[in-house]
């Protein structure tokens, strides 16, 4: 499968007399190690290849301090590297656009959205229009000093497009920074709700493992031993709420916030999310084989199409008067029939039925 981050990068080379545009820039920090180029542009372009990058470079589209280098440059601490191709950038400047919003709370200096599953919340390759940001454009274009393009108001957070629930939202600058800083000093409190493949050991459990790219597949997650200089730390805690045998529905709370950190961490111990096609959740992985529990299973993941996964609870500290907000989102009507389904199915079913599930 090509997105369109992968198209970007074809290129059968480069005229003396082109033009060139300017489609990323990027800083390298100052701890960072010499790092060969391609290396370090693989992982800040995500939805690239290793491969791509370098046929990038040999074309002379890859640059350093305004100048092409090849794909063995090594980068260091200050230099500035932008990629140059031949045709403009998308224009990612966010328009307003009137899109339903589920508002959960809100007053002078933020608000608190409910966001369904299906929307992909920030502009991006492949969706630069009907996210939820340009939806928050359009209900706060009437407050002064909102700028949707302006980086220091606006999310504080994100969550998975095909993952519900709740998200908090900065209206000015103070309120972005003092809620950053609780997400970044880990004094907010998520929980998720998730039902996972599998019947569980424990009633409860610690997972930690660095998080980074999967090397196999650069849209997906894995999970690498912990302190390794592989990936970012990451440490998910989990309670089981409820055991249907061959599923189980989990609360999940984090004390880091790693891209699709719930859902790899589960993957690596065994239990992938229900539905989640991305880390193998569409496949019958308990279970039976006879043709009715296949057709009951079949019959959930048309129910609830995307992995079983919502932002339940949301809690921190009001950015201007010290209070304790605490919020809860219920179950959106396609996990709320799922897990029904799931309940009834075990109602008519012996307890015998799922030893060693």
């Amino acid at each position: 499968m090509t997105t369109d981050n992968d198209n970007i990068l074809d290129t059968d080379g480069l005229d003396d007399a082109q033009q060139l545009y300017e489609h990323f820039r990027f800083v390298v920090d100052a701890n960072q190690e010499p790092l060969r180029i391609d290396k370090y542009m693989l992982d800040k372009l995500q939805h690239s290849s290793r491969n791509r990058i370098q046929k990038a470079a040999d074309a002379g589209f890859v640059h350093v301090n305004d100048r092409p280098v090849k794909r063995n440059y090594r980068v260091r601490p200050g230099d500035v590297v932008t990629l140059m191709l031949d045709r403009p950038r998308h224009d990612t400047t966010i328009e307003p656009e009137d899109i339903p919003l589920d508002i959960v709370y809100e007053d002078s200096e933020l608000l608190v959205v409910n966001k369904p599953a299906g929307l992909v919340v920030h502009p991006g390759v492949g969706n630069f229009h009907g996210t939820l940001v340009n939806a928050l454009a359009w209900h706060l274009r009437d407050v002064a000093g909102y700028d949707p393009n302006d980086p220091e108001v606006g999310l504080v957070h994100r969550i998975d497009k095909d993952t519900s629930g709740l998200l908090v939202v900065a209206k000015t600058p103070t309120a972005k920074t003092r809620l950053g800083l609780q997400f970044f000093n880990k004094t907010t409190h998520r929980s998720y709700n998730a039902l996972v493949w599998g019947n569980l050991a424990e009633d409860s459990g610690r997972i930690e493992g660095n998080i980074g790219r999967d090397p196999k597949d650069r849209l997906r997650m894995a999970v690498f031993e912990p302190g390794s200089d592989v990936g970012k730390s990451a440490v998910t805690h989990y309670r089981v709420l409820e055991r249907f045998g061959y599923t189980t529905l989990v609360e999940c709370v984090l004390e880091t916030g790693r891209t699709h950190q719930i859902r790899a961490h589960m993957k690596h111990i065994g239990h992938p999310l229900f539905a989640d096609e991305r880390y193998g959740g569409m496949d019958i992985l308990r279970g039976n084989r006879s043709s009715s529990y296949r057709a009951f299973v079949q019959n959930c993941f048309a129910t609830c199409p995307r992995q079983a996964l919502h932002a339940r609870t949301l809690g921190f500290v009001h950015p201007t008067t010290g209070q304790q907000m605490d919020f809860t989102s219920e179950w959106p009507a396609d996990m709320q029939q799922l897990i029904d389904r799931w309940r009834v199915y075990i109602n008519g079913t012996t307890k015998d039925t799922f030893a060693d599930n």
